[in-house]
């Protein structure tokens, strides 16, 4: 049976094994430098045999598909696990006033993150007219959110930044077509991934890099 990740079939053929040979090459757990000549070419080749369908740069742990209502489900578990830092860029956070409304309920989760010490950030769109009813959305969300001791970011109104994305703890990624409002995470058809991999989430820390430094 493939690994899973709350009970989603993962994009893998042997995760465990996989990671045990990475684990190898990158902690370099050889006894010498001649064993380890002899060793490293019969460990790239397994580690080979065993990777994920989709790797990033030689080792990924876990790749979970997330549809539809299965993205918040996860995405809320992994914020109550956080323990250093959370970043969220997205296009549009529409929280809703009642107590079901999915995004309110990852506000929630991200102010609570927030209070046991998390770093957390987010990055929203913010587009150049004043009535557009995205930056009114937006604003009623970054005020919820900045009150409650979250950073927030805009980007510049000449730009818009489109992105969908979650760094956790600098190894849990999150990135698809999941915008954080009440139709996308309840009723669309949307399509996203979980990835656990510290090498892609360095990547997109490095994008986004642009707004939290700023």
């Amino acid at each position: 049976m493939p690994p899973s990740v709350g009970g989603l079939s993962t994009l893998t053929k042997d995760n465990s094994m996989h990671n045990y040979f990475c684990l190898l090459l990158q902690r370099s757990l050889m006894p010498s430098r001649a064993v380890a000549g002899l060793l490293v070419p019969l460990i790239l080749l397994l580690s080979a045999a065993f990777a994920p369908v989709s790797a990033f740069n030689g080792c990924v742990e876990t790749v979970a598909l997330l549809k539809n209502r299965e993205y918040p489900q996860i995405l809320l578990k992994e914020i109550r696990g956080a323990r250093k830092e959370v970043i969220f860029s997205f296009y549009l956070f529409k929280i809703g006033p009642l107590p079901g409304n999915q995004p309110r309920r990852i506000a929630e989760e991200l102010i609570s993150a927030r209070n046991r010490g998390v770093a957390v950030t987010v990055i929203l769109e913010r587009s150049d007219k004043k009535d557009d009813p995205l930056n009114v959305e937006n604003n009623k969300t970054a005020a919820l959110l900045s009150q409650n001791g979250i950073k927030v970011l805009f980007d510049s109104p000449g730009i818009t930044t489109h992105t969908k994305a979650v760094l956790i703890d600098n190894r849990y990624v999150f990135i698809g077509s999941h915008n954080l409002t009440q139709s996308a995470l309840q009723y669309n058809n949307e399509l996203s991934v979980r990835i656990d991999s510290p090498a892609m989430a360095e990547e997109i820390r490095s994008y986004l890099n642009r707004f939290t430094t700023r």
